[in-house]
């Protein structure tokens, strides 16, 4: 073997033993991982028994504070629609009476009007029947008899 090579060879050990870590301070390392992994061990054993109930808290004060407005403002519309109802049933009674109240005043029209009719009805009797009796001279034309103007006639009556 060429000297050189083996030269190269052992500088290359050399290095290799220079960045070695001894036994010591491996098993320091070791024992340092060991403690950090039961301090972790014993955090998630906490977090494990604490944080379902924190969470829960959590939950329900969140819901408290999301809820309690919401619930409010459903009891102000509830308030607000009773209110509505009301007042329609109300508007809807006096439409009702409105209504009873315009009938019976086109009722009462109907009467008047009709017992006018019939005291004209009746007094245009009484004047007939007069006319009738003095027939002295008045001829009395009743107005179911009159007939459509013919050329040359000025009334509708016979002559």
């Amino acid at each position: 073997m060429d000297s050189e090579a083996i030269a190269r060879a052992q500088a290359r050990l050399e290095a290799a033993a220079e960045g070695r870590v001894e036994p010591a301070q491996v098993d320091a390392a070791f024992e340092r991982a060991r403690d950090q992994v039961e301090a972790l061990a014993a955090a998630a054993a906490e977090l494990e028994s604490t944080l379902p109930s924190r969470v829960g808290d959590a939950v329900q004060d969140g819901l408290r504070a999301q809820v309690l407005p919401v619930a409010r403002h459903l009891a102000e519309v509830r308030g607000l629609m009773n209110q509505l109802l009301r007042r329609l049933e109300h508007v809807e009674g006096d439409l009702l009476a409105e209504r009873h109240a315009r009938v019976d005043d086109l009722s009462l029209l109907v009467d008047l009007v009709s017992s006018g009719w019939r005291g004209v009805n009746e007094r245009l009797t009484r004047i007939e029947e007069s006319l009738a009796k003095q027939s002295s001279g008045a001829t009395v034309y009743r107005m179911e008899e009159r007939r459509p103007l013919g050329p040359g006639q000025q009334t509708g009556y016979p002559s």
